[in-house]
C-alpha cells in the first residue's frame, strides 16, 4: 500500500490549513493510500543549526545528526510515496515551524555539490498548500509566488520532481470578528468569499492527495 505523509505546518490543529490537508488525505485514503498527517507545532524540534554533519565526507548523507522529535519524521518522509506540505501565510512567508522543517529536509539532502544536486534516495511527488489572508491581488503585489517559490524551487531540487500548488485566499480567522482588533478586515465578505470558494478548495486538495498516490 502507498504511504503520503502530510505535514501540517499551522500551530491549528482544526484550522483552515489542516481542513485543507485532511481533504487531501482523504483523496488518497480513497485511491487505496495510507494517509498520515503531522503536526508540527505538537513536536519539540529546532531548525539547522549547520553543524554541517550531513556534508562530511566520512559520514552517510542525507542524514540530519540532530535528534529531536523531528528525527523520525524526517525518516517517514524518506519511506513515504507524496508528501504535501501545508502552510498559513505569516507575515509574508511560511511558518517559522514550516521553515524550520524545511531546513532539517532540505539541507541535510543537499551536500554543495554541482554533479549531485540530491542524495534524496528517490523521486518524491509533492505539493504545497497555502493558506493566507492575502487575496490574489496582495499576493501579486508582495511577489510571494517568488518569496514561497523558492521552497517550491528547492523541493523540486531536492525531491525530484516539480511540486502541485494550491492557494487558498482570503481565509476567514475568526468566527466573530467584533471581538478582535480587526478592522483592516471586511468581515461580511471574508464570509462570503469562503462561501463561494472553500468547498472548491477542498475538492482540490482531495484530488491533489488522491493524484499525488495514484
Amino acid at each position: 500500500m502507498k504511504k503520503i505523509i502530510l505535514v501540517n505546518g499551522s500551530p491549528r490543529k482544526n484550522g483552515n490549513t489542516a481542513e485543507l490537508l485532511k481533504n487531501a488525505a482523504n483523496g488518497a485514503k480513497d485511491a487505496g493510500a495510507d494517509a498520515a498527517i503531522i503536526n508540527l507545532y505538537g513536536l519539540n524540534f529546532k531548525g539547522c543549526t549547520s553543524c554541517f554533519f550531513c556534508k562530511l565526507k566520512s559520514k552517510p548523507h542525507g542524514t540530519c545528526a540532530m535528534k529531536d522529535d523531528l528525527s523520525p519524521v524526517l525518516e517517514y518522509v524518506k519511506a513515504a510515496d507524496a508528501v504535501i506540505f501545508g502552510s498559513p501565510i505569516y507575515f509574508m512567508n511560511l511558518s517559522a515551524g514550516m521553515i524550520a522543517f524545511f531546513e532539517r529536509l532540505f539541507f541535510s539532502n543537499y551536500i554543495y555539490s554541482s554533479e549531485i544536486p540530491t542524495v534524496f534516495p528517490k523521486k518524491l511527488p509533492s505539493a504545497f498548500f497555502y493558506t493566507m489572508n492575502m487575496n490574489e491581488d496582495h499576493w501579486a503585489q508582495f511577489n510571494m509566488a517568488e518569496r514561497v517559490g523558492m521552497y517550491e524551487g528547492t523541493a523540486e531540487r531536492i525531491l525530484g520532481v516539480a511540486p502541485k500548488i494550491l492557494h487558498a485566499f482570503n481565509t476567514v480567522q475568526f468566527k466573530d470578528y467584533s471581538k478582535y482588533e480587526s478592522s483592516i478586515f471586511d468581515a461580511e465578505e471574508k464570509f462570503a468569499y469562503r462561501e463561494k470558494n472553500w468547498a472548491a478548495q477542498c475538492k482540490d486538495a482531495y484530488k491533489i492527495g488522491r493524484d499525488l498516490v495514484q
